[in-house]
Order: C-alpha cells, then sequence, then structure tokens
C-alpha cells in the first residue's frame, strides 16, 4: 500500500518517467493490488495549481478529477477526524506545512509508504518513502 504525494499523483497520470523507477514500480504493484491511495487534499492543491495558472490540465479540471477518480486501482482518502489530529500531533519534528502534514498523517494512518521527491517529508523517520 502507498499513499502518492501529490506531485507523484499527477506525474503518475501524465508523465511516468518524472518518478524515480523505485517509485513507479511501488506504485505499479500498489495499483495492481488496488491500494494507490491519494489524500483528498492532493485534489485541494490540484485545484489551487489551477487556479493560480501554475498548472494546466489537459481538460477542465472537475473532468480531470472524475476521470481520476474512475481509474482502477485507485483510492481517494478523506480528511477525517483521526488523519487531521495525527497530522497535528506528527511525532518528532516535521515542518508546518498543512498539506504535507495531512499526507504523512494519511501514511501513518494507513500504515502505508509514501512516494515522495520532496526532501523534507524523505528526511522525517516516521513514514517509510520510497523514491
Amino acid at each position: 500500500m502507498i499513499v502518492l504525494d501529490t506531485h507523484c499523483w499527477l506525474w503518475w497520470l501524465s508523465d511516468p518517467k518524472q518518478l524515480s523507477r523505485a517509485a513507479r514500480a511501488a506504485i505499479q504493484r500498489s495499483v495492481a493490488r488496488n491500494e494507490a491511495l491519494v489524500s483528498a487534499i492532493s485534489v485541494l492543491e490540484v485545484a489551487m495549481l489551477v487556479a493560480r495558472g501554475r498548472l494546466e490540465l489537459s481538460m477542465a479540471l472537475e473532468e480531470w478529477i472524475a476521470q481520476a477518480e474512475s481509474l482502477s486501482g485507485f483510492r481517494f482518502i478523506a480528511i477525517d477526524n483521526r488523519i487531521a489530529l495525527r497530522a497535528v500531533q506528527l511525532p518528532g519534528e516535521f515542518h508546518s506545512d498543512p498539506a504535507d502534514r495531512i499526507i504523512v498523517a494519511t501514511a501513518l494512518a494507513r500504515g502505508a509508504g509514501l512516494a515522495t521527491k520532496d526532501e523534507r517529508m524523505r528526511r522525517y523517520p516516521h513514514v517509510r518513502c520510497i523514491w
């Protein structure tokens, strides 16, 4: 089981070659087992990038999200109370970005690895990162 950081989710859907070989293999295995997880906060991040003109999609945002939701192998994880609390109570030192905290908390809550290129997340010793 693996949680995809927002950029990994985007790259998997648009340009998988941007992912490392290890991340691609881990995501592929998880997709095959229907265990590739995307936090709902990643949808917010994508929508914000589009709204700010920092990301251009090949179709309307709502249609892009609907297509992403229909892909087999992926499950979207809501930000429930347990994940929200865990994001605030992460053990040790972790930076303050709320989206990153929620993504890490989602991986921890699900006992999953985390696919990310983000160095700050990869240095965090309490979550198993794949890159």
